[in-house]
């Protein structure tokens, strides 16, 4: 006890806070050197110059506690670091990561931060305290000597020097070696850079998009009753799909309707909500991304062909391209924004919104639904009452959950073939000409082998992120005015299929919609569709292929099995 007592007097003392504070913050520097692709230059320039500096750094203020509070943006830093390896085991603070802050809503932030106990216990207990004694040193008016601060400059100038050489070998060892790439945390501030200048271009759209027209020009008969729906999942993984081959039925519904088909390579562009909806919401891909802040989304190429539009979200608006795409709509809405909405809404209530806007009978509407899907956590997903797969109960994220945490993922795969299978059944209700096409913004890691990842969004991609649902169903009389392109559905659908890229082309086809945007060669309604590489955009929105960017041959294993080929077609 007396020791115990001893440990955290000196802990408390302004020499304890000093050398405790670059302690701390030296964590992520010497955690990235194992999780990263790093030269023995390049790992020792990760821990000697960034210690040095922060060592350096602690030494101009005789007050420990103020120097804590001066570098607090280094200690939140560090701190969401260590969450982030936590989560996906390797990578810096990527730049949509810093995006995801700002486009994530406070409640599902909390909601996930909730359930991540162990990394939010290892922040509480290493970082939260640092900041504590911060203030009880800054409140005491703690001093550090002077002999002691000079002493500590020398000492921490040695190691920035020794730090400096290790870069300059880092990048004599490796061409490819940038210190604003692969040095933490400058590679964190660069990125939180190039994140302040995507929200600027963002809040700038209004204008650089202002004199954009796709100039569509409807080319199916007006007399024609025609609707098309696209639904948008998230966080679907086409793993846990029944309809290819899971080992639990999760698509009961689905796997009865004719007029689907299910694509079964098909692969997401982006792992991040705020890229991968917009893409596909757009003509815009990740070989053209940047196009995003001039072009405006396939709404508007519907609405200049001559229909009706609405846009429903399950989710709540985050100031991102989702809500700039969806309010081009002739009617769009939130359902978590309408008065008495709630933050457990099940997707189910979008059928109401269907069945509303078919009841219009209008000649021609696009309907895209924006769904809460298969979002962590799973268990707030569906109605406790459709529960199937059970137990389901467990919330944190933990290695040992897994068994209820995919019990509760799959009931949320069984919520979205109940959801689709229902505006299936609206749409053959009316008659028309109608397709609906559904895809998810992405998949999920839940644990799935010994990297031991969880949730998506990763800097660098998993299988599980990438491989999802795509499915496409045509109404009988659809299928009886344009058998070629149901035809060409049917033949297309064991191809490789970048869903971002693809589903744009897809829908203008199906609707027979022509301007000079629309590519046949990416549409699934086509016979002229043609598979192409799938490539991947990274954090710094470059279009990378998709199999120099996946690390684990893990990865390589399960694309193989799927019989999706990464490297060429």
């Amino acid at each position: 006890m007396n020791r115990l007592k001893t440990i955290l007097k000196g802990c408390a003392s302004a020499h304890g806070l000093f050398f405790i504070t670059i302690l701390a913050l030296a964590i992520p520097n010497v955690a990235l050197c194992f999780t990263e692709r790093m030269g023995p230059a390049a790992a020792l320039a990760n821990v000697l110059l960034p210690v040095g500096a922060e060592w350096l750094l602690m030494t101009l203020n005789r007050c420990p506690g103020k120097m804590v509070w001066a570098l607090f943006l280094l200690v939140f830093f560090a701190a969401f670091q260590v969450v982030l390896l936590y989560l996906f085991g390797n990578s810096i603070i990527a730049v949509d990561m810093f995006l995801n802050l700002v486009t994530t809503n406070p409640g599902e932030a909390g909601e996930l931060l909730g359930n991540l106990l162990p990394a939010v216990s290892f922040v509480v207990i290493v970082y939260v305290p640092v900041l504590v004694l911060a203030v009880v040193s800054i409140r005491r008016k703690d001093r550090l000597s002077r002999i002691f601060i000079h002493k500590q400059r020398r000492m921490a100038a040695v190691a920035v020097a020794a730090g400096v050489v290790s870069l300059g070998a880092a990048y004599a060892a490796d061409r490819d070696y940038r210190a604003e790439l692969d040095l933490y945390p400058a590679n964190v501030f660069y990125n939180l850079g190039l994140a302040v200048e995507r929200t600027a271009d963002t809040d700038a759209y209004a204008d650089t998009s202002a004199g954009f027209r796709f100039n569509a020009k409807a080319t199916h008969p007006a007399a024609c009753r025609e609707v098309y729906v696209l639904v948008i999942g998230e966080t679907a993984r086409a793993c846990n799909f029944g309809l290819y081959g899971y080992g639990r039925d999760t698509t009961p519904l689905l796997g009865k309707t004719g007029g689907l088909v299910a694509f079964t390579k098909a692969v997401t562009q982006s792992n991040t909500t705020h890229k991968s909806v917009p893409m596909l919401m757009s003509a815009v891909s990740a070989e053209n991304f940047d196009s995003i802040y001039f072009e405006k989304g396939i709404i508007t190429a519907f609405k200049e062909a001559g229909f009706h539009t609405v846009f429903v979200s399950n989710q709540r608006p985050n100031h991102s391209f989702i809500d700039i795409f969806g309010e081009e709509a002739d009617e769009w809405t939130f359902l978590k924004e309408r008065k008495g909405g709630r933050p457990d809404t099940p997707d189910t209530a979008l059928l109401a919104e269907v069945r509303r806007v078919l009841a219009a009978g209008r000649m021609k509407e696009l309907i895209v639904l924006h769904t809460y899907g298969s979002h962590f956590n799973y268990r707030e997903r569906y109605p406790r009452a459709s529960a199937r797969f059970l137990p389901d109960d467990a919330t944190e994220a933990k290695p040992k959950n897994r068994p209820q945490l995919v019990n509760a993922y799959d009931n949320t795969i069984l919520a979205t073939d109940a959801l689709l299978h229902g505006v299936i059944a609206q749409l053959a209700k009316t008659g028309a000409r109608s397709a609906l096409v559904y895809t998810s913004d992405h998949g999920e890691n839940i644990f799935d082998d010994s990297r031991r990842l969880f949730l998506h969004a990763s800097p660098v991609p998993s299988y599980y992120e990438l491989h999802v649902p795509m499915l496409v169903w045509t109404s009988a009389a659809y299928r009886q005015a344009w058998p070629q392109e149901a035809a060409s559905l049917a033949a297309n659908r064991t191809k490789p299929v970048a869903t971002s890229a693809s589903v744009f082309h897809t829908l203008l086809g199906l609707a027979g919609i022509a301007t000079p945007l629309r590519d046949d060669a990416l549409s699934v309604a086509s016979r002229r569709y043609a598979p192409r590489p799938l490539i991947y955009l990274n954090d710094h929105n470059r279009a990378v292929p998709l199999h120099k960017i996946l690390r684990s041959e893990k990865d390589f294993e399960m694309f193989g099995k799927k019989g999706i080929l990464l490297s060429s077609y």
